[in-house]
């Protein structure tokens, strides 16, 4: 049973905040050709509560995230579920570029406003070891209004899905790779795609707990729980019939100029709570808020160790502690005409583990928790997004 060290509800810290503001965010933020690893440091905190630590830069701006899961899955519902914050991610991202664009190209667009479903099923059974998480493609809506011409927002349009790195992770497909270190020692993994790469545990790396930066330049609320009338839902079962998860997303473009994005996401199948996030998606130095880049590294990284602890609560492993490193390249090309391409490449996950069973029972728990991530299923399949398009009330094609 893993350790309970702390708690969201009694840390009395916000659910999301800057600790480290210092660099600059690579060149990618800005549609700089290369590629960035944004680094995850997570942890389990007992339950289904999760810390992640997102390092957007090799030299600062870093996020401390927590995120939890609702009743369907007997959480204590304090923090976004995992899915929300991948679902938020591609939003933020999205919307990130299309202000990026309409800046550079001077479009006269007034209003952004987009909404993002995602679906996720579960099949199999954990107990027979033949459980399976698997994606769909996002279905995106977006509705703009503006005094530019439609032929120029439908060109915009296009030129910010194929510049996203966010639906670049969806779009191709990517064959992830993980490293296992049981208490303390490296093992080889025998039944995955071995990571070649070294990490440091997390429980070494920091000397101190994560704080707030006392410069006041976090956006407030980064982010929250949103009122709504209580919902009945049912718990996720671990075995049986095919089980879908419909998340629901809605955001804005809150400053185009800026862009800075609010997005609000729930769990409509099973029903859950809703969580609102807000990103800075241009800021080169000194952000505000989180990138939709970071969400959505912070959700496969609580995804996946979501799995894992439902995996070893069910089966009963003696297992004490769960920390990962989860290293998420992204990238930007521009291409013969000089229009920007986003890029994503395999995640690299490094699964500390500690607790009394065999190295074969903690391979098994590897294997079994990226079996059946929901968001390694969407990573590892090719999920081009359906994208829909509004402008002054009239659809564009």
């Amino acid at each position: 049973m893993i350790e309970t060290l702390d708690s969201i509800e009694g840390s009395g810290l916000p659910l999301g905040f800057c600790f480290d503001r210092q660099g600059q965010r690579p060149g990618i933020f800005d549609a700089q050709a290369g590629q960035a690893t944004l680094r995850v440091d997570a942890r389990a905190m007992g339950a289904h509560q999760k810390e992640a630590l997102v390092h957007e830069s090799g030299n600062g701006q870093a996020w401390r995230l927590v995120s939890d899961e609702g009743p369907y899955l007997k959480g204590s519902d304090m923090a976004p579920f995992p899915l929300g914050f991948f679902n938020a991610g591609l939003q933020a991202d999205l919307l990130g570029q299309i202000s990026r664009l309409a800046n550079r190209q001077g479009t006269r667009i007034a209003s952004v406003d987009l909404e993002l479903d995602n679906v996720f099923s579960f099949s199999g059974s954990f107990f027979k070891g033949d459980g399976k998480g698997s994606a769909e493609s996002a279905q995106v809506r977006l509705t703009l209004n503006g005094d530019a011409p439609a032929a120029e927002v439908a060109s915009l349009v296009k030129q910010a899905v194929q510049a996203s790195p966010a639906l670049a992770a969806m779009t191709t497909p990517l064959d992830c790779t993980f490293a296992l270190y049981v208490n303390g020692i490296r093992r080889d993994v025998l039944q995955a795609l071995p990571s070649v790469a070294y990490a440091r545990d997390p429980l070494k790396a920091y000397s101190c707990a994560p704080a707030p930066l006392a410069d006041g330049a976090d956006r407030a609320g980064i982010i929250t729980k949103v009122p709504q009338p209580p919902v009945e839902t049912e718990v996720m079962p671990s075995a049986g019939a095919k089980f879908d998860l419909r998340v629901m997303g809605q955001s804005r473009l809150s400053d185009i100029a800026r862009g800075l994005v609010d997005v609000q996401t729930w769990l409509k199948a099973p029903a859950g709570s809703h969580f609102g996030f807000q990103t800075d998606e241009l800021s080169m130095t000194g952000a505000s808020a989180p990138s939709g880049l970071a969400l959505l590294s912070a959700g496969v990284s609580f995804c996946y160790m979501t799995q894992l602890l439902r995996y070893a609560e069910y089966l009963k492993y003696k297992v004490r502690s769960i920390r990962m490193v989860q290293y998420n390249p992204f990238g930007v090309r521009h291409d013969a005409q000089g229009a920007t391409v986003g890029m994503a490449a395999p995640a690299d996950t490094h699964l500390f583990l500690n607790g009394d069973e065999p190295d074969e029972v903690m391979q098994r728990l590897l294997v079994m928790g990226a079996q059946t991530c929901y968001l390694h299923a969407a990573l590892k399949a090719a999920l081009p997004p359906v994208v829909q398009v509004t402008y002054n009330g009239q659809p564009l094609s």
